[in-house]
């Protein structure tokens, strides 16, 4: 690779958006690229958004990803992914979390939350590449819906075509042990919902 790889990964704050662009960053070093890392969480207690900037290649300077830079957006939430659509390049590829977590503004009746149709007209018209996920669904089925973000990093895994074994190193390396094999589980299952 000559080039950097840029994925920017966007969520709300609780989400684990911070964990997965960790274990990203760390994935990049493992596999032997500079790897430059930064994040914007200011109102994430609070239900606000989270943006991370994961930036791997042979040389890379800086760790934020211009508009319209990103090769990979990965979105834990389905509106978020609308919110930083403009971020990806033209020919790049989403990955979207198929959840909804409505913002205060929806909840208190002064915004409506876009439908479905909306939202995939609006990824449309930047990506043909969007895959969705039912993370939420997927990771509550094994027992916790808190090992989401690894379900998403485990479909992200597929659509970067690396091995799982590295992968897997690395969570090891980020999550406690006692929660492991249920983020194997998670990891698997993520892998296998885009195939």
């Amino acid at each position: 690779m000559n080039k950097s790889t840029n994925i920017m990964l966007v969520g709300v704050g609780g989400q684990g958006t911070i964990l997965a662009s960790d274990i990203l960053a760390l994935l990049g070093m493992k596999l032997g690229y500079d790897v430059k890392k930064a994040e914007v969480h200011g109102m994430s207690q609070r239900g606000g958004s989270v943006i991370s900037h994961v930036r791997w290649g042979s040389e890379v300077f800086s760790p934020v990803i211009a508009r319209g830079e990103a090769d990979v957006l990965v979105a834990f939430e389905k509106m978020e992914a609308v919110r930083y659509i403009e971020n990806l390049r033209s020919s790049g590829m989403a990955l979207i979390n198929d959840h909804t977590i409505s913002p205060i503004t929806v909840s208190a009746g002064g915004a409506e939350y876009p439908d479905d149709q909306s939202i995939h007209s609006a990824l449309a018209q930047v990506t043909e590449k969007a895959y969705w996920v039912k993370g939420i669904e997927i990771a509550e089925g094994l027992g916790s819906a808190r090992t989401a973000n690894v379900v998403i990093l485990g479909a992200l895994s597929g659509l970067l075509d690396l091995e799982p074994g590295v992968w897997l190193d690395v969570i090891e390396k980020s999550v406690p042990s006692k929660f492991m094999e249920l983020n194997r589980k998670a990891f698997d299952a993520g892998r296998k919902a885009l195939q």
